[in-house]
């Protein structure tokens, strides 16, 4: 149900969102308790979406604990290891292309299912939900040579104060880097209560002691020392290209590949995030023989 509301870009009056409007106004009047109660679970709570890519041959599914629950992850190849972070109502699965190319490549690709995603475990998902399954999941490794994340996974991964996620190079691909405007905007045009919404918001601020309007992805991105590449379509609609410009012609160490006909999906195993995978690892000092091979 949530990704109604999220994935929701239609600015145009309808009389669905006029009556989600009223009725979610009214209960929220009537019954402010149970009204909150519903609304953290139908806006925190993500579709499992099925998997549409075949697992690789070679691949090793395991779990390891988090704050969140049991998170599932997925594991290819040898050698250093990129880590791989889906967005919201995704999974692991939609990296899976993108992961035998790592593979190929003299890599480890590392995916996992955030919590209440795909196969792992937890009820609820959000930015300190998401940001804690990417720490559990840096913890459980010695050394990690880079991250590859997606949309709502972008934000979570910039966010993320862990040491191996600082001092790693990134590519981002569809982010949502203005991740308060988006996050905001996409509830306000669903029609849905925005005091309602905001009160579920500071709940949760308050619940996991991360308070919303610290969270600046655009920001943080502008203080990373390491090599950033965005790969976005230009007709995204769910995450803005204009940011993403913007964030590529202000940061020196941002690089920006735009492509068209992608959208927000389908660009995760385009050829355009493979050729920016191997430009990153050049960038990055990333060598065949440093890779022990």
């Amino acid at each position: 149900m949530s990704d109604k509301i999220y994935f929701n870009t239609s600015k145009k009056f309808n009389l669905r969102r006029s009556l989600v409007n009223m009725t979610t106004r009214v209960h929220h009047k009537v019954a402010p308790r149970h009204a909150r109660k519903m609304a953290r679970k139908l806006l925190l709570t993500p579709v499992r979406s099925q998997g549409k890519n075949t697992m690789p041959k070679g691949m090793l599914v395991d779990s390891i604990s988090s704050d969140h629950g049991e998170l599932k992850t997925y594991r290819l190849g040898t050698g250093p290891v990129w880590v791989l972070n889906h967005g919201w109502s995704g999974s692991a699965n939609q990296f899976f292309p993108l992961m035998e190319y790592i593979a190929s490549k003299g890599f480890t690709a590392l995916g996992y299912d955030q919590p209440a995603h795909g196969s792992s475990g937890g009820a609820y998902g959000h930015i300190p939900a998401f940001v804690a399954g990417l720490e559990a999941i840096l913890d459980s490794e010695p050394e990690v040579a880079g991250i590859v994340a997606h949309s709502m996974g972008t934000a979570s991964t910039i966010e993320c104060k862990h040491a191996k996620a600082q001092t790693v190079p990134l590519l981002l691909i569809a982010p949502v880097l203005d991740y308060l405007e988006n996050l905001f905007g996409s509830v306000r045009r669903s029609g849905y209560s925005m005091k309602l919404f905001e009160e579920v918001v500071q709940e949760v601020s308050s619940e996991y002691h991360y308070p919303i309007h610290t969270i600046d992805p655009y920001g943080k991105l502008k203080l990373r020392p390491q090599p950033t590449i965005i790969v976005h379509d230009e007709g995204d609609k769910f995450t803005k290209f204009s940011v993403s410009e913007k964030a590529a012609s202000e940061m020196e160490r941002v690089e920006l590949v735009a492509t068209t006909g992608l959208g927000h999906g389908r660009i995760m195993k385009s050829a355009p995030v493979q050729q920016s995978f191997d430009a990153l690892v050049e960038s990055a000092g990333v060598t065949v023989s440093s890779r022990g091979e």
